[in-house]
């Protein structure tokens, strides 16, 4: 018992090194927003990632494509976070979401990769787990509403599709991260997925409006590089052996990060409602770690 609970533990914290390197994303992206097209920033960073996913796979001696048996969960990985979660979270930006407000909204994922876990990799938390994550839940839907008029808005919308596509890639990149290296789960779903992006990305680098300017470069190679890539590393870890219900909570402190930095690099207010909104969420996570499955 002693060993699965220091296991668990270390995969709450690899999980938390995962969510540090993603809570950098929605500003990155607003940066890499400011010289690129949202669709070019959404698929492109895909496709650079698949290069370098690519070639580590073949250092490694490792086959480019995941064997028949695995196909459809790096399909689904593939929907979800190589496509879904960029491009969704990329639009909400683009339709007048602040960092800040996506930032909180996304506090709700970790209560839907929980339901996926149930669903899909046969976890069952215990009833406190649930508990703390519906508290979570709620806390991030009352911020929501609050600031829009008591109404979603059409780019919240858009940032619950982003998350529930996130869920999915979630879930079964931590199921297939129990037998494989995260950094061969995500290159995988990665590479499977080239074909698409790589003559997408090149189409849209030819017709729409490009100003490859310093902020806007940097923005772009830190979603291609971390949050499309190296986050995912100790993310698919940390969720493989803590277990994707309890470690994925530890996402309930991206929104409180990500509001900072925000507040550090894009000079966003930093607003009483919503620092209460993240704070709400990071009191869960406490809660949730000491709930075991």
């Amino acid at each position: 018992m002693p060993e699965r609970a220091g296991a668990a533990w270390r995969g709450t914290v690899l999980a938390g090194l995962g969510v540090l390197a993603f809570s950098g994303s929605l500003p990155a992206t607003q940066f890499a927003m400011r010289g690129f097209d949202p669709y070019l920033v959404a698929i492109g960073r895909a496709a650079v990632a698949a290069l370098i996913a690519g070639v580590c796979l073949v250092a490694a001696g490792a086959p480019l494509l995941p064997s028949r048996a695995r196909l459809g969960s790096h399909a689904v990985i593939a929907a979800g976070v190589v496509f879904g979660f960029p491009l969704f979270s990329g639009l909400a930006l683009d339709a007048g979401a602040s960092v800040s407000h996506a930032a909180v909204v996304v506090g709700l994922l970790p209560a839907a990769t929980a339901a996926f876990a149930v669903l899909r990799a046969g976890e069952r938390p215990r009833a406190l787990f649930w508990v703390a994550c519906a508290g979570g839940a709620v806390s991030v839907t009352v911020f929501t509403l609050s600031r829009g008029g008591g109404r979603l808005a059409g780019a919240d919308l858009l940032m619950v599709a982003a998350l529930l596509c996130a869920a999915a890639g979630y879930t079964e990149g931590g199921r297939l991260a129990r037998q494989a290296p995260g950094w061969q789960v995500i290159s995988h779903a990665l590479v499977l997925a080239a074909p698409v992006t790589v003559p997408v990305t090149a189409v849209l680098a030819a017709v729409t409006p490009v100003n490859p300017s310093g902020e806007a470069v940097a923005g772009f190679a830190y979603v291609a590089l971390v949050s499309m890539f190296l986050g995912f590393i100790p993310w698919y870890a940390g969720l493989a052996r803590g277990g994707i219900a309890r470690a994925g909570q530890t996402q309930l402190l991206q929104p409180l990060m990500s509001v900072l930095w925000a507040w550090l690099l894009l000079g966003e207010p930093l607003e009483v409602a919503t620092v209460a909104g993240a704070l709400a969420v990071l009191v869960c996570v406490a809660v949730t770690q000491r709930a075991r499955s």
